[in-house]
């Protein structure tokens, strides 16, 4: 039997561990959704994380991780250990002070950053606004710790090492479900014989549920400092070379990270004006289902690749960096087409079950879901290409293909809210076509680059073909199959499942061949 490659088995533990991961987001998802329903509290609970965490996309999580990876990477194969900790500890420190400061500006001016017109929810009412700036101010506590936290993931990334950072995850989710079911009820939960305590701090008590889950998510990755013997540094020094290495190439991810960002505060902004209560949910919930699939496959294989990718590019081996980039495409085009067409054909039974928002609730919720798993592929293959540029140092080229997308969504988005206001929902999560047009172009723009082109053609026939008949025979097991909804609905998904794999096998075994 074949022996599976490093970049393979790192792919399938990371999608291991992404979907135990998402499953237990789903449940805590529901948890939440059920307690609070389509509610002003629920909106104002999803409203209020996404500043935070534009602060964390752009110092740590995103913008400085991404970029960081590459920079470490060559910083192990060239100078040692010793010197790439003591880089790491030069950063942090400043990501932490930056963030902080940040933090105390936010919690000063939250009350105008919420209620301004070009804010983050200029349509709620003001009884909703205060309550957004109470949450707000309190989620930025955990924005803190995840300054320090999502470097030393892509610390332990540079180092290949997967399983801690995998996990951290998880682990923020289980803080999260603690406040779910411990700080916000007030009245307690029955779990078999064990009667849960109940704090009844309401909606306030899933942000300190957030905060406990950043704590866990920093604690957990801290053996994995201990195993590759890291030493912290104080130091605070803007004028030393890897520092300001480093800076050079996360500039432009900064502003990739804020316009990709923006579009979240600019979706919410856009739902707050559609007078619908549960359109920020619904969008929120959408997107977070959406991303289950694209987590598991796209984000699994891109995180799994990116540090080889910046060492092939480090040593200029370009035939081998190629071939990688070509079957991860090649990959991703096939599995996520035919996914998103059987969830698109069979996910409202299951949704109805699940959150129970009752009939509006659960029509809102699956259209909004449909029009993102529209975007499915080209969020998949957008993660792979934006990191093959990270990995060559070439930071600019995905910020320019984000300013194109942030306005194709801004466009689109304003002309739906004020053309087609009574859509609701579905029609801001249209807006996300524009993530196929970035990947497009940055799949274009990869292609002038390399000596030898990446060529996916035979995917992406074989993904929509596989598409066309899988939503086809799910929709009709769904709909014809006598039984509860949701039970034939779940068997036409399986059985559309089953109708894929044989038309995208060739793709399928790339997966093993990473």
């Amino acid at each position: 039997m074949r022996k599976l490659s490093h970049l393979t088995r790192t792919s399938l533990l990371l999608g291991f561990l992404f979907a135990l991961d998402k499953v237990i987001a789903f449940g805590r998802s529901i948890l939440i959704a059920r307690q609070y329903k389509l509610t002003f509290e629920l909106d104002a609970f999803n409203v209020a994380n996404n500043l935070p965490d534009l602060l964390f996309a752009l110092i740590s999580g995103g913008a400085l991780a991404m970029a960081f990876i590459p920079v470490l990477s060559e910083y192990l194969s060239t100078r040692g250990q010793s010197a790439t900790w003591d880089l790491f500890s030069r950063v942090a420190n400043l990501a932490f002070l930056v963030t902080a400061g940040l933090a105390v500006v936010v919690a000063i001016f939250a009350d105008p950053i919420v209620r301004s017109q070009i804010g983050i929810a200029p349509g709620f009412n003001q009884e909703q606004q205060h309550l957004i700036v109470e949450l707000m101010r309190l989620n930025l506590i955990a924005t803190c710790i995840f300054s320090i936290s999502g470097l030393v993931m892509a610390g332990l990334q540079a180092n290949q090492h997967f399983l801690f950072p995998a996990l951290a995850p998880i682990l923020y989710n289980l803080g999260q479900i603690f406040g779910a079911l411990v700080l916000s009820p007030s009245k307690p939960y029955q779990i078999g014989f064990i009667k849960l305590p109940s704090f009844g701090l309401g909606v306030h008590g899933l942000v300190y549920g957030v905060i406990i889950g950043a704590i866990l998510h920093l604690s957990i990755q801290i053996p994995g400092l201990v195993k590759y013997k890291f030493h912290w540094n104080p130091a605070v020094d803007v004028r030393n070379t890897g520092v300001i290495e480093v800076f050079k190439v996360v500039g432009p991810r900064l502003l990739t990270m804020f316009f990709i960002q923006l579009m979240f505060i600019a979706r919410d902004n856009f739902a707050s004006r559609l007078g619908q209560i549960g359109a920020a949910s619904s969008l929120t919930y959408g997107w977070m289902i959406m991303q289950v699939p694209e987590t598991l496959i796209g984000t699994a294989i891109a995180t799994a690749i990116l540090p080889t990718l910046a060492e092939h590019a480090a040593r200029k081996e370009w035939i081998a960096f190629r071939e990688i980039i070509e079957k991860a495409m090649r990959v991703l085009i096939a599995i996520t087409l035919p996914i998103a067409a059987v969830m698109a054909a069979g996910i409202k039974p299951l949704l109805a079950v699940a959150f129970k928002f009752g009939d509006t609730g659960t029509n809102m919720l699956t259209w909004t879901l449909r029009a993102y798993l529209l975007v499915l592929t080209g969020y998949a293959i957008q993660e792979v290409l934006a990191r093959a540029f990270y990995a060559r140092k070439e930071a600019m080229v995905p910020l320019y293909g984000v300013l194109i997308r942030i306005v194709s969504y801004l466009s689109i988005g304003l002309l739906a809210v004020n053309l087609f206001p009574a859509v609701g929902a579905p029609v801001i999560a249209l807006a996300e076509m524009a993530i196929t047009l970035e990947a497009i172009i940055l799949f274009v723009w990869l292609n002038r680059k390399m000596e030898r082109k990446v060529i996916a053609w035979s995917a992406l026939w074989r993904g929509l073909l596989a598409a066309i008949l899988s939503g086809a025979v799910t929709y009709a097991v769904a709909v014809y199959l006598p039984g509860p909804g949701y039970i034939t609905a779940l068997v036409g998904m399986i059985i559309g499942g089953v109708v894929a794999l044989p038309i995208i096998y060739s793709e399928l075994r790339l997966l093993f061949q990473l």
